[in-house]
């Protein structure tokens, strides 16, 4: 427990998690290159992994083998991704991303930098986890930067909310990690109180986290830290129930 004033949350069932979902991005046609369609094209079939209503993902076989399961949620353009993976070839690693340009961005990553532990999936995550995660099969989840949703009346669509840290904690085994980072201060304060309250987490640090190694910085953090941007890291353990 984190602490004595948090008490157990209700049991949250499936058919909750489906009527409180509340999307946390909006589906627009971004710009994608040629270059990025052709690793769409590609690149999917040999990396990706289709979302199913009904089939969980069987990470021995999607990887060839049993690791450790790491999810990274949201993973942008993937740079990070790729540099976290190549890093880490003993894991099994798992991205999340619903925009195709990103999708095609890291794909084409894969190929340059021959990276073979990475599986991707195009679609809305609160139903990838819903759908597709087996419980207690996560070591480590990670999600970088989500939108922050700066103004007040839409934060209801900020991803980290109670119901959604509640569904993530069964896909974690106990001793698993999730890692949060985020460049918006009003968003990692309530990162910060919603992780806290999640009876499920422990804080491995006393309050934000210093940035692990395991995160490597983008070009576009060094550029914010250059110029006097803040960053704050969240890093908690999945307790044994």
């Amino acid at each position: 427990m984190n602490s004595e004033s948090h008490q157990p949350a209700p049991l949250l069932t499936e058919e909750d998690f489906r009527q409180k979902h509340i999307r946390s991005f909006v589906k627009r046609r971004g710009h994608i290159s040629k270059a990025q369609e052709r690793a769409v094209e590609q690149g999917m079939p040999v990396w990706g992994i289709q979302y199913s209503a009904t089939e969980p993902i069987q990470f021995e076989t999607r990887f060839g083998r049993q690791a450790d399961n790491w999810l990274e949620i949201g993973f942008g353009m993937g740079e990070t991704t790729a540099k976290i993976a190549k890093a880490h070839p003993e894991v099994n690693y798992l991205g999340v991303e619903i925009y195709t340009a990103g999708v095609g961005s890291l794909l084409k990553k894969i190929g340059e930098e021959d990276i073979h532990n990475i599986r991707i999936i195009s679609h809305d995550v609160v139903e990838v986890l819903r759908d597709m995660i087996p419980d207690s099969s996560l070591s480590r989840v990670l999600i970088y930067f989500p939108d922050p949703w700066r103004k007040a009346r839409h934060h209801k669509r900020r991803l980290i909310q109670p119901e959604f840290i509640s569904h993530l904690c069964k896909k974690l085994k106990p001793g698993a990690i999730l890692h949060c980072a985020t460049d918006w201060e009003n968003y990692a304060m309530h990162m910060l109180e919603v992780l806290q309250g999640e009876p499920l987490l422990k804080n491995t640090a006393s309050g934000f986290a210093p940035r692990p190694d395991t995160r490597p910085l983008t070009k576009f953090e060094n550029r914010g830290l250059r110029l006097g941007h803040g960053v704050w890291d969240l890093v908690f353990e999945r307790v044994s129930s």
